[in-house]
């Protein structure tokens, strides 16, 4: 079954369209960038993917089912934006995650967190940008969640974190699951990445696998995403 399945689907904003006919599907096992320049919709299909909107019209489903109360214990989400309440000590994060989540791998996070040397009362407001967005990324990937949504997990820091925070994608996220990476850094991700969607406009213009890509086209993921999104 299909971790994650849209079919004609639509989102509008007034009368503007967010996603217009979408369709796509991402099996399980996979790492997929959602590729597309500014305003073009990525945002607005992981939104919807995690229950967060409603579609005006068609189809989406996780693992078969729409999303809503059913689908949140399946769906493991990084906003775009820091979320986790920055006044929580380390370990009042773990015992928030542990009890808010039945699939979360405390384990898993505490010996992520140990490996950045953060102890358990150190209070997450006073931690660097970089490292608060590290122990977000880390709560979301130690759950064992059948698809991880990551709106631009690797954005504003500086490389050596954007090396950590993919080395933790690949290590950590369940197998039977699947992760779906929203980003504009094709260049740093595509090394992760065994699928791409490019989306402009609310519409998805290619799906394929990255080896594809290289065996068609003779060019790399971010070299086609320049040439199809040259401006």
């Amino acid at each position: 079954m299909s971790v994650l399945e849209c079919k004609g689907l639509t989102k509008r904003y007034g009368r503007v369209s967010a996603l217009e006919d979408v369709a796509l599907t991402i099996e399980p096992g996979r790492i997929v960038g959602l590729l597309g320049p500014n305003g073009s919709g990525k945002t607005t299909l992981i939104k919807l993917a995690n229950g967060l909107l409603t579609p005006d019209e068609g189809y989406i489903s996780i693992c078969g089912a729409a999303p809503g109360r059913e689908t949140h214990g399946l769906v493991s989400y990084l906003p775009e934006r820091t979320a986790i309440p920055t006044w929580m000590s380390a370990k009042q994060l773990l015992d928030f995650y542990g009890d808010f989540y039945a699939d979360f791998r405390r384990d898993v996070a505490e010996e992520m967190l140990a490996r950045l040397n953060i102890q358990p009362r150190q209070i997450i407001k006073h931690m660097s940008k970089g490292t608060r967005e590290k122990v977000q990324l880390i709560m979301v990937m130690s759950r064992a969640a059948k698809l991880y949504l990551l709106d631009e997990p690797i954005g504003g820091v500086d490389p050596a974190t954007r090396d950590y925070i993919l080395s933790t994608i690949i290590g950590s996220y369940n197998p039977e699951a699947a992760v779906v990476i929203s980003t504009h850094l094709i260049a740093d991700v595509e090394q992760v990445l065994d699928g791409v969607i490019f989306i402009n406009q609310g519409r998805v213009m290619l799906q394929s696998t990255v080896d594809q890509i290289r065996e068609d086209k003779g060019m790399s993921v971010d070299a086609l995403f320049r040439e199809v999104f040259r401006c």
